[in-house]
C-alpha cells in the first residue's frame, strides 16, 4: 500500500472528463472511486473535500474514509478512499483510483503548479481521472497523449438577459464583484432594499461559508453577494448570476476577467435540469454579443500554457533549493510559475543570518522549506507572517535554545490565546480566522509535543470565530424580518398578523410596527432612507392587518364616550391613537369629522367611524360649550334672540361695542333674562361666563382655527388671566376664546370687566395711583399693566411714586340708534336673520 502512486501501471487507464459547470463531472469521479477497491481526489477547496468526505462516509461508512487537508486530517487505521485538497494529497499512496477536480486550474497562476505536478505524476494503478473545462482539452492531448476524453454536456441551459438595476434583480439571484469592499457596499444596498443577502468570500472559513450558503439555500434570504469563490464547489439554488464587475486585481495587478473566468462564475446559474440566466448590474455596461455568446455556448479559446515549478528539489543548501525551485521546465507548454508564497517566504528566512547559518545540511534545509510552507491564509503576506515563520524555525533548530525539535508549549498557548477572541469587526474577526487556520495547519507538522490537543483547541477556536462571524455577518447585512416578509410577498402566500393590547403589530412573527388608530407606523428600525424596505414592511402589514380592521370598527362602535378625546391639535384620538380630525364644517359649532385610515379601512367601514365620532363630538361640545347651545333654546325678544345669535358664532364672547345696536334694543326684561342664564352684559364686552374657564377656553379657540383653516398655534396658556400677544396668533382666535386684545395683551373678559371697574373707581376723584392689585390680577409687569390701561382710554403719567392714573378728557360720544327700519334693510343682521326664522315657521 506504500508504494508510489506515481508509477503508471500496465493497467491504468487515464480520462479526461471535460465540460462547463452542471454537467455532473465530481459525481462522476466519485462514483468511479467508490466502485474501485481505493482511491483519492484531489479538490480545489478545503470545503469540498469535506463536503465529498460526508457524501462518501454516508455510503462507505467512516472507518474507510478519509479526508486530508492543510488544516484537517482525519484517517482511521482501515481508511481506503482519501478526499483531500490537491495540495495535501498523499501522492506516495498507491491506489487504484486517482482523481483531480477543476484540473483547469494548472493555468492559475498562484496555485496551478501544483495541479500541473499532479497532473503529470499522480496515478491510480486502474484508473486516474482529470474534470475540468474544455479549454485544456489541447493541452492534455500534448501532455497525455495516452488519455482517453469524455466530453459532458450541460445539463441545463445558460442564458444572457443583459444589465440590470441590483434592486430589480429577481429573487434567486448572486450578485458577483471581484473586492470585499464592494461586496459589502452591495450586500448593505440589498439589505436595505430587499431585506438581506448571505455573503460569500474567499477569506470566510468553510464553516462561516457554508452557514452563509445555508442561510440562502433556505430562503431566509433570497440573494446571495460573493467574489468569484462562488465559482468552484458551491451547487446552490441559483436562478440568475449577476457580475456587477468585470475586472479584478490578481495580487499583482488589476486585470479583465477572460470569457473561460467568467462564465465559471455565471455558470453558477441553473442547476441540473433547471435553466439558468446571466447578465450584469447597470453600473457596467453589459457584456459584448461575442462574450455573451462565448458564456453561453461554453466555447473559449484553448489554454496556451500550463503553470509549472519543479519538483525535484535539492536540499543540499538554501541556495541549492532557491536553484532547484527555479529550474525552467524545458517545455513551451510548462511556463515557469511567478514566485510563490512559500519561495517568498524562503527568500525573506533566508537574509536572517542566524537562520542561514543553521540551515545547512539536508535535513535543515528541508526543515526549513517545511516551515516555509506554512501557508498564510490571510493572503498578506505580512512581515508579520515572515517573522512568524522565522520564529518557528528558530525553535525548531535550536537557534533560540529550545532544542527538542518542537515549538514551545507555553510559547505557541500564548500566540493561540491572543486569537482566541471573538470582538471586533468582520475583517478583524476574518484574520483572527486566517491566523487559527495556520495555527491548525502547523499542529498537523509534527511540531507539538500535544499535537492532538492542540489539533482539536485551534479547530474549537475556528468554530467558535466562524459562528461569532456568521452572526456578524447576519447582523450587518440581514433583515430577517424585511427578508421573510419579501418572502412570503413574493410566493404570494397569506401574511399572518396579530395586533396586541399595547397596539404592537406582529406579521408572521416578526415585529414591524405599531397601529396608530386606523393607521400603520412602521416601525423606525426599518431604514428611513431605504424606502422599498419601509413599503415591504408597510404593504406586509396592511396585507396581514385588513381583517383586523372590522374588528376594531366594531370595538370603536362600542366604546364609551370616555374613550374618546379631542386634542389642541385637532386630532380626535380613541384609547390614544390618532383616528380623526376636525376640519371646517357648515357652522363654526358644526365642524366635520375627518377619519384617518389611510387604505386599510374601506367606505364602509370609514362611514361607520365617522358617524359613531360624529355622535361623540356633538355631545362633547354641548358637555362643555353648554351655553352656547342652551342659548337657542331661550325664549326671549327678537332682539335678545339676536344678540344670543352674534354670541353663538362669536363662540360665546363679543366686544360691547360690536353689539351696541343690539344692546339698545334690550328691553330690562330681556336683560334680566339673560343674566339669569349667564350671560354677563359688561361696559367692555359681553360674555357667558361659565365657558371662560381653560378648558372650554381652548376648545372654543380650536373651533375658531378649524373653521379659519390655520393651524391651532400651540403654546397657549388659557389658564391665564391674560396673554402676551403674539404675532403668530390670529387676533380672532384670542377673542373666540374669550380674551380680547388691549393694548400689548388679550385679557380674558371677566379680568377685563374688573381691570376697568377698578380703573374707573380709581379715577372717580381725580389722578390716582394705579392699583397694585393690577399687575397680579393680570399677571403681568407694570408696563404692560400700563399699556392695557391706557389702551382703555386712561391717561397714565409718572407720578415720582409710581404710575398715576386719570381718567380720560370728556368726549363726546355719537351713539347711533338704529331704528327698526335700519334693521330690515340689512339683511345681514343678526334681527334680519332672526326675522327669517320667524317667517319660515
Amino acid at each position: 500500500m506504500e508504494t508510489s502512486s506515481r508509477a503508471v501501471g500496465e493497467r491504468s487507464r487515464i480520462v479526461a472528463v471535460l465540460g462547463p459547470t452542471n454537467t455532473g463531472k465530481t459525481y462522476l469521479a466519485m462514483e468511479r472511486m467508490l466502485g474501485h477497491e481505493s482511491g483519492i481526489i484531489g479538490f480545489p477547496l478545503r470545503l469540498l473535500a469535506r463536503e465529498n468526505y460526508e457524501r462518501a462516509v454516508a455510503i462507505k461508512g467512516r472507518r474507510q474514509v478519509a479526508l486530508i487537508t492543510g488544516e484537517e486530517k482525519i484517517v482511521p487505521a482501515e481508511a481506503r478512499y482519501f478526499l483531500c485538497t490537491v495540495e495535501a494529497m498523499p501522492v506516495s499512496r498507491q491506489v487504484a483510483f486517482v482523481g483531480i477536480d477543476e484540473i483547469q486550474m494548472c493555468a492559475d497562476p498562484d496555485r496551478g503548479h501544483i495541479f500541473t505536478d499532479r497532473l503529470l505524476h499522480a496515478r491510480g494503478t486502474r484508473e486516474t481521472m482529470v474534470m475540468g473545462a474544455e479549454t485544456i482539452r489541447a493541452l492534455l492531448r500534448r501532455l497525455i497523449p495516452e488519455a482517453e476524453f469524455i466530453t459532458r454536456p450541460r445539463f441545463s441551459a445558460l442564458n444572457y438577459n443583459g444589465p440590470r438595476k441590483i434592486t430589480r434583480l429577481p429573487g434567486k439571484s448572486a450578485i458577483v464583484t471581484f473586492s470585499v469592499a464592494d461586496v459589502y457596499a452591495i450586500a448593505e444596498l440589498i439589505r436595505r432594499q430587499r431585506g438581506g443577502a448571505a455573503v460569500v468570500l474567499g477569506a470566510l472559513s468553510p464553516r462561516t461559508r457554508n452557514a452563509q450558503v445555508e442561510m440562502y439555500q433556505a430562503g431566509e434570504v433570497a440573494y446571495l453577494v460573493a467574489t468569484d469563490a462562488i465559482g468552484m464547489g458551491l451547487n446552490m439554488n441559483i436562478d440568475h448570476v449577476a457580475l456587477a464587475a468585470l475586472r479584478k486585481f490578481d495580487g499583482r495587478v488589476p486585470r479583465a476577467l477572460s470569457a473561460a473566468e467568467l462564465a465559471q462564475i455565471a455558470g453558477r446559474a441553473g442547476r441540473y435540469m433547471k435553466d439558468g440566466t446571466f447578465g450584469t448590474t447597470a453600473e457596467v455596461d453589459g457584456l459584448d454579443a461575442e462574450l455573451a455568446e462565448q458564456i453561453e455556448a461554453s466555447s473559449f479559446p484553448s489554454l496556451r500554457a500550463l503553470f509549472w515549478r519543479n519538483a525535484d528539489l535539492s536540499f543540499a543548501s538554501i541556495r541549492a533549493l532557491r536553484a532547484s525551485l527555479a529550474r525552467p521546465s524545458g517545455r513551451p507548454d510548462l511556463v515557469r510559475a511567478r514566485e510563490a508564497d512559500d519561495e517568498v517566504a524562503l527568500a525573506a528566512l533566508a537574509r536572517d543570518h542566524d537562520i542561514a547559518a543553521h540551515a545547512r545540511g539536508a535535513d535543515a534545509v528541508g526543515m526549513l522549506w517545511d516551515v516555509c510552507r506554512v501557508p498564510d491564509f490571510g493572503k498578506v503576506m505580512s512581515d508579520g507572517h515572515a517573522r512568524l515563520l522565522g520564529r518557528i524555525f528558530r525553535f525548531l533548530a535550536g537557534i533560540d535554545g529550545h532544542g527538542d525539535g518542537c515549538l514551545p508549549t507555553d510559547w505557541v498557548a500564548r500566540q493561540v490565546d491572543r486569537i482566541n477572541r471573538a470582538d471586533g469587526d468582520i475583517d478583524t474577526l476574518m484574520q483572527r480566522i486566517a491566523n487559527i487556520r495556520t495555527w491548525t495547519y502547523i499542529a498537523y507538522q509534527g511540531w507539538l509535543a500535544d499535537a492532538g490537543h492542540w489539533q482539536e483547541r485551534t479547530r474549537a477556536i475556528e468554530d467558535k470565530l466562524s459562528d461569532v462571524l456568521h452572526q456578524r455577518l447576519i447582523a450587518r447585512f440581514v433583515d430577517r424580518r424585511t427578508a421573510v416578509l419579501v418572502s412570503h410577498m413574493r410566493e404570494r402566500r397569506a401574511l399572518t398578523a396579530a395586533v396586541n393590547a399595547r397596539d404592537e403589530v406582529h406579521v408572521e412573527g416578526h415585529f414591524v410596527g405599531n397601529m396608530n388608530g386606523f393607521q400603520f407606523v412602521a416601525d423606525d428600525s426599518v431604514d428611513v432612507a431605504a424606502g422599498d424596505a419601509r413599503r415591504v414592511v408597510t404593504a406586509a402589514a396592511e396585507q396581514a392587518l385588513r381583517a383586523e380592521m372590522a374588528l376594531r370598527v366594531r370595538a370603536l362602535e362600542g366604546e364609551d364616550d370616555g374613550a374618546f378625546a379631542l386634542g389642541a391639535d385637532a386630532a380626535v384620538r380613541w384609547r390614544g391613537g390618532f383616528v380623526a380630525r376636525l376640519v371646517a364644517g357648515a357652522t363654526i359649532l358644526r365642524p366635520r369629522i375627518e377619519p384617518q385610515a389611510d387604505g386599510l379601512v374601506d367606505a364602509a367601514l370609514r362611514e361607520r367611524v365617522s358617524r359613531r365620532l360624529v355622535g361623540w363630538l356633538d355631545a362633547h361640545l354641548r358637555a362643555n360649550l353648554q351655553p352656547l347651545f342652551a342659548a337657542s333654546e331661550i325664549l326671549a325678544s327678537g332682539a335678545a334672540r339676536g344678540l344670543l345669535y352674534q354670541l353663538r358664532e362669536n363662540l360665546g364672547a363679543i366686544a360691547r361695542k360690536d353689539a351696541a345696536a343690539q344692546l339698545a334694543a334690550l328691553s330690562d326684561r330681556d336683560k334680566a333674562t339673560l343674566r339669569a342664564h349667564g350671560l354677563v352684559l359688561g361696559r367692555q364686552s359681553i360674555f357667558f361666563r361659565s365657558i371662560l374657564r381653560p378648558a372650554p377656553a381652548g376648545l372654543r379657540a380650536l373651533l375658531w382655527a378649524v373653521h379659519a383653516g390655520v393651524a391651532p398655534p400651540p403654546g397657549l396658556d388659557f389658564a391665564r388671566t391674560s396673554l402676551l400677544l403674539e404675532k403668530r396668533v390670529p387676533v380672532g382666535l384670542y377673542a373666540a376664546a374669550g380674551f380680547f386684545p388691549v393694548g400689548p395683551r388679550a385679557v380674558r373678559a371677566d379680568i377685563l370687566e374688573r381691570i376697568a371697574g377698578q380703573a374707573h373707581g380709581a379715577a372717580r376723584g381725580g389722578a390716582a395711583r394705579v392699583p397694585p392689585t393690577m399687575s397680579a390680577l393680570l399677571g403681568c409687569g407694570g408696563e404692560d399693566v400700563v399699556g392695557v390701561l391706557r389702551a382703555l382710554g386712561f391717561s397714565v403719567e409718572d407720578g415720582g411714586d409710581g404710575p398715576m392714573l386719570s381718567r380720560p378728557k370728556a368726549t363726546r360720544r355719537a351713539r347711533t340708534r338704529s331704528s327698526p327700519a335700519a334693521h330690515r334693510k340689512n339683511e345681514t343682521s343678526p334681527f334680519a336673520i332672526l326675522r327669517g326664522h320667524v317667517s319660515r315657521r
